[in-house]
């Protein structure tokens, strides 16, 4: 509370050192056509001697705003290339909204001099970092992701874009979702050069955004700004290739776009591990080699429009057909006392044959501007096969405890169904609304797999081997419901008030039946159940808060605190093998406090803290013993109590628009209570453990218990800024992160440290349309200790570098590279450490307008590719190495569509695909 105080009372004096000064603000729009236009350059001149007294560029809808101006008389200047210059003079004694101001398009003389400026390359509107699209210079056939990766603050990291630090959840385009939450195939169907702006911001709510009161929830979300004159026609790409190694790829993607009706249809067929379709002959999935060979089939579908003034619809649907040859080797050290050691080897082949089916649909109905209802249901369901096994084998460094020997087959079905309904009323004073939402999930799961295993047990006078052959099926449906409605009110004109009640309960089933199989060459042998090894069972959660928030805002900032009453049940209930009954009771006080101060128009800085509760899940609850690998035995743990987490998050922007300058820093902070960690009995000796279960010498037995101490840090920041001597893009960015888990081994707690430290950067090329380069670099420390066991601690290193360059040579030859290495110093031995990934391809642009292309690609150059990584949990270091795909030759041939009905004809297609060289 002492630093809250402070932090508004140094807020306080700013404002009133500031109270003498004004602003100036309006909008600019093209003359003729009145639509806005965004980043241009408006600068404020002293009338006096015309010196430059502030400045900005106008935002995405071509607003602008310029703050801080002391009284006096001024010209406010308009220039944009392409444009007449506006100039408007001002006397300031008051805040002044120019309203619109007009610029007219002015005609260009084809034997003039042309005088090159760098264009300003973005913008920062409160949390909404806009980029000007046409500032960063991307071949012609590029896709989205090729362009947002060049953006500041964005990068690919495990394969997952992040923008800002943060993942990026969705994408919009033109504010409409776009393929729901499937970001990569949102990203490969829009060609970079139709968009004409690009927005990054955290998506709050739908009740957020309708009562003004932020509820914390957000979507780190970017938003593609479509030209005008791209938002009727056709256009897309298509690709088929065939290579060595009966490798093959085909692939289409079409857009039909009609200003607000639009539909997309994309499919593709593959055994070159592509999950997603692009026509980039390099393409290898953000550059990380995925485990295992992978067939891919796919076919998308998104749909939306405004069917009238009221009713707008958006919807996607998507089926995937994905087939996994996967082999992988781990090592694991586990954590022991500092007097024993045990390690754990295991090869494993996998091979998985998986189906989905996934549709989302967003009906949003606003009958008068006082009403809005929003219905958005999903749906989602999952066929899959399995026909797996492993060899694995516990000894304690010099002498094995144990082996297994599994072979396992299964097939899972899996259905998810997701609905939430809101309504919102605004009464007639404003800042008085009312809001209703209401959520209700059912899922259901049907598992069924067979199972054979061969265990060997090292013991003092010799080795003792059993045999297993086993069934078992799995059957679990849950439901779940909440409704929240809330209130706000007014306080004054710059306070609002809210109250709110929440009610939810989410019921749980889950059904484990285990099978001993004899004579199963018999008439499919005879199935006897295994009492000790079955289990039904049944959670409810009910969960009732009410909630008290005041908010107070004004130009310069924003605070908001609430304060939550939660009370939640917990029922559990065991069935069968014997009836059981636990009940728990949990009430909690949770406070919650955001703030946001803006600098400028182009900084700000928000600081969010927030308290929570979250629950066990039905698996972690359910006391039934899972022997899925006979030496490393899991169960449940009926009473576990809830986990409570304090957490504090950090968020800082500023943009400088003259220098094209960009800061971000991202910090999080997290402390958990009651963590649900894990806890692992090692068998000094064969030990029993329930009725009927023996856990032999040097094996193992799973349980998630409660345990306090679980302590998180990370915090990212970037740095962009142009290098104007090579028409490039740089950024640089750094990360350090701290993690302490607690874990249990032999009913002894300790600490499972972390530390990480990382480093990068990116140059990306501004120069042309002809070549285009992306370099990037990023290196990571990782120190991790363990209280536990000290001699356990170990430090690694992991670097990969990246280059990925693009040329079009001459006459329509193309050449493009994308090479991957990888530094892992401080693995396991045997893991391979380094490796080097160079896909490199040649390409003819053939066809009138060169919308064809014939390409000669060929993948992993140098016969190198390879797959490791590190995990770190609360029990053991583990590091894998996963077959990957390897070198093949590939030919193939992509066409682009492009036939736009407005804005752009054949001969302007012809134009911008003409010889430049």
């Amino acid at each position: 509370m002492k630093y809250l105080l402070t932090f508004l009372f140094s807020i306080s004096i700013i404002q009133l050192t500031a109270a003498q000064n004004f602003t100036v603000k309006g909008v600019v729009k093209e003359t003729d056509r009145q639509e806005p236009l965004p980043f241009v350059n408006i600068l404020l001149l002293s009338s006096n001697d015309s010196t430059q007294v502030g400045g900005t560029v106008s935002d995405i809808d071509g607003h602008f705003e310029i703050t801080d101006v002391r009284r006096g008389s001024y010209l406010v200047k308009v220039q944009f290339m392409g444009y007449r210059e506006f100039t408007k003079e001002i006397e300031l004694n008051s805040n002044v909204d120019l309203g619109i101001l007009s610029v007219r398009e002015e005609a260009t003389d084809l034997h003039e001099v042309v005088i090159e400026a760098r264009r300003s390359t973005g913008t920062q509107r409160g949390d909404t970092t806009a980029f000007n699209a046409d500032a960063f210079k991307t071949m012609k056939d590029a896709s989205a992701q090729v362009l947002i990766e060049k953006l500041p603050g964005v990068s690919t990291e495990n394969g997952i874009i992040q923008a800002q630090g943060e993942n990026v959840a969705q994408i919009l385009v033109d504010g409409k979702p776009f393929f729901g939450t499937d970001v990569r195939t949102a990203l490969q169907n829009i060609p970079a050069e139709m968009i004409q702006s690009i927005e990054i911001f955290d998506q709050k709510s739908e009740k957020a955004q309708l009562s003004g009161f932020d509820d914390g929830e957000r979507l780190k979300t970017i938003n593609i700004i479509t030209k005008a004159n791209r938002r009727k026609g056709q256009f897309g790409k298509a690709t088929a290739g065939y290579g060595t190694d009966v490798r093959y790829l085909g692939g289409a993607s079409v857009n039909i776009f009609d200003e607000d009706k639009r539909f997309t249809i994309t499919g593709l067929t593959n055994n070159v591990n592509v999950l997603n379709y692009s026509s980039d002959p390099n393409a290898q999935d953000n550059a990380n080699p995925q485990e295992g060979i992978i067939t891919t089939n796919i076919l998308g579908l998104n749909y939306s429009d405004t069917w009238t003034e009221k009713i707008k619809i958006a919807g996607s649907y998507v089926y995937s057909n994905r087939e996994n040859i996967g082999i992988v080797d781990r090592f694991r050290e586990f954590i022991t006392s500092d007097e024993s050691n045990q390690f754990y080897a295991q090869r494993s082949t996998d091979v998985r044959v998986n189906n989905q089916h996934q549709a989302n649909l967003r009906l949003e109905y606003n009958p008068n501007e006082k009403n809005r209802f929003l219905y958005t249901p999903r749906f989602s369901a999952r066929f899959e096969t399995e026909n797996s096994g492993f060899f694995g084998q516990t000894d304690d460094g010099l002498n094995p405890i144990n082996t297994v020997e599994n072979l396992k087959t299964g097939k899972y079905q899996d259905y998810d169904l997701f609905n939430r309904f809101l309504y919102s009323h605004k009464f007639n004073k404003p800042g008085r609304t009312v809001t209703l939402r209401t959520t209700f999930t059912n899922g259901w799961n049907l598992d069924e797999s067979d199972r054979n295993a061969e265990n060997t047990f090292f013991e003092e006078n010799g080795q003792r081997t059993e045999n297993l052959d086993q069934r078992i099926t799995r059957e679990r449906t849950g439901t779940s419901w909440q409704t929240r409605v809330s209130y706000t009110e007014p306080l004054g004109e710059k306070g609002q008030m809210e109250a709110e009640y929440q009610i939810g309960n989410r019921k749980n089933d889950s059904d484990r039946l285990l099978f001993n199989v004899e004579n199963r060459d018999i008439d499919d042998g005879v199935f006897l159940l295994d009492t000790a090894l079955s289990n039904v069972f049944v959670s409810n959660y009910l969960t009732q808060s009410a909630e008290l928030g005041y908010q107070y805002i004004t130009d310069k900032y924003k605070v908001q605190a609430e304060v939550e009453y939660q009370d939640a049940n917990l029922d559990n209930l065991q069935e069968f093998p014997s009836p059981e009954m636990l009940n728990r009771k949990f009430t909690n006080v949770l406070p919650t406090v955001r703030m946001e101060y803006k600098f400028s128009q182009n900084t700000n800085i928000q600081l969010d803290y927030d308290t929570y509760t979250n629950e066990p899940s039905v698996g972690q609850l359910q006391s039934v013993v899972d022997n899925t690998n006979p030496i490393q035995l899991r169960t449940g743990n009926p009473g576990l109590d809830q986990s409570f987490t304090n957490q504090l998050r950090l968020r800082f922007r500023s943009n400088n628009p003259d220098a094209d300058r960009n800061w971000f820093i991202f910090a999080q902070s997290r402390f958990v209570d009651d963590f649900i960690s894990n806890s692992v009995l090692i068998a000094d000796e064969a030990t029993e453990i329930q009725d009927g279960i023996i856990l032999e010498r040097g094996s193992q037995l799973n349980k998630p218990v409660n345990l306090d101490g679980f302590q998180d840090f990370r915090s990212w920041f970037s740095y962009g800024m142009p290098l104007g001597f090579i028409k490039s893009n740089f950024n640089v960015n750094a990360g350090l992160g701290y993690t302490q888990r607690p874990g249990q081994v032999n009913e002894t707690i300790g600490f499972n440290n972390s530390t990480r430290l990382s480093t990068g950067f990116s140059l990306s090329s501004n120069i042309s349309d002809q070549v285009d380069f992306n370099v990037g670099s990023r290196s990571s420390f990782n120190q991790v200790n363990n209280t536990l066991n000290p001699n356990l601690s170990n430090d690694f290193f992991q670097q990969r570098f990246r280059v990925n360059f693009n040329w079009i040579v001459w006459e329509g030859i193309i050449y493009r590279l994308d090479l991957n290495h990888q530094i892992n110093n401080g693995l396991a031995a045997g893991f391979d450490a380094n490796f080097t990934l160079v896909n490199m391809s040649v390409g003819k642009k053939v066809f009138n307008n060169q919308r064809g292309e014939v390409s000669l690609m060929v993948y992993d150059l140098l016969g190198q590719n390879a797959n490791v990584r590190r995990n770190i949990t609360e029990t053991f270091i583990e590091d894998t190495q996963s077959n990957v795909l390897q070198q093949y030759v590939m030919l193939s041939f992509t066409y682009n569509l492009r036939r736009f009905s407005k804005g752009m004809d054949e001969k302007d297609y012809s134009e911008m695909y003409s010889e430049t060289n």
